[in-house]
C-alpha cells in the first residue's frame, strides 16, 4: 500500500505536468477564442453592470423558462458564464498547489482501484487497459457530456479540454502502473477438492 501511495504522488505529479504543458503553455490559446480588448472590455462592462447584484455563479443566458426567455434562445446568441465578481491575478501559485494535490488524490483512486482487482489482474497490459478504459469513459461522460446534453455549447473547448484529462489520466495511471503497483505473480494452484 505505501509503494501505491508514492506512485499516487509521482503519477499525480506526471498527470499534473500534462495538465500544464495542456494549459500553461501557449498550447492552451488552442482552445479558446479571443475577443480584442475593446470587446471585452464591453463585455466585462455589460457583466459587472447586469450579474454583479445576483453574484457570482454560473449563469445560463437567455434563461428559457419565460416566454421572452425562450425567444430569445431561439434568436440567440446563448452562453453558459461562469462568473465572479472578483478579480485575480491571471496564475495563481495555491491553485496549482491544489491541482497537484487533486492530481495525487485522482491517482491514488486509481491505484485503490487497481489495487482492489489486484489479485485478478496482474499484468501490466491489463492494468493499463483498465486505466485507459476508465480514464476515457470518466472523461467522456464528465467533459463530453456538456456539450452532448447542453448542445448550444460549443464543441471545440470541451474536446480539448477532454484530451488533457486522458491524456492526463493515462500519464499518471501508466507511472503507477508501470513502477509502483506489484508485478505479476504466477498464479497459485487450484485446490484439489477430496
Amino acid at each position: 500500500m505505501v509503494r501505491i501511495l508514492l506512485g499516487s504522488i509521482v503519477g499525480g505529479l506526471a498527470q499534473w505536468i500534462v495538465g500544464a504543458i495542456f494549459w500553461g503553455t501557449p498550447l492552451g490559446r488552442i482552445a479558446f477564442h479571443v475577443a480584442n480588448d475593446t470587446a471585452n472590455a464591453n463585455v466585462q462592462l455589460a457583466l459587472a453592470q447586469n450579474l454583479t447584484p445576483t453574484g457570482t455563479g454560473t449563469y445560463y443566458v437567455p434563461w428559457p423558462d419565460t416566454t421572452q426567455g425562450t425567444i430569445m434562445h431561439g434568436k440567440g446568441p446563448i452562453a453558459l458564464i461562469h462568473f465572479n465578481t472578483s478579480g485575480f491575478p491571471v496564475m495563481s501559485g495555491a491553485s496549482l498547489i491544489e491541482g497537484l494535490i487533486l492530481s495525487i488524490v485522482s491517482i491514488l483512486l486509481i491505484g485503490l482501484a487497481l489495487h482492489g482487482v489486484g489479485a485478478r489482474v496482474q499484468d501490466f497490459a491489463s492494468r493499463m487497459k483498465l486505466v485507459v478504459l476508465f480514464s476515457v469513459a470518466a472523461t467522456l461522460y464528465f467533459t463530453i457530456g456538456q456539450p452532448v446534453f447542453n448542445y448550444y455549447l460549443p464543441w471545440g473547448y470541451f474536446l480539448y479540454l477532454a484530451l488533457s484529462q486522458v491524456l492526463g489520466l493515462i500519464a499518471g495511471g501508466l507511472v503507477l502502473v508501470r513502477w509502483f503497483m506489484p508485478r505479476s505473480v504466477a498464479a497459485a494452484p487450484a485446490e484439489t477438492l477430496h
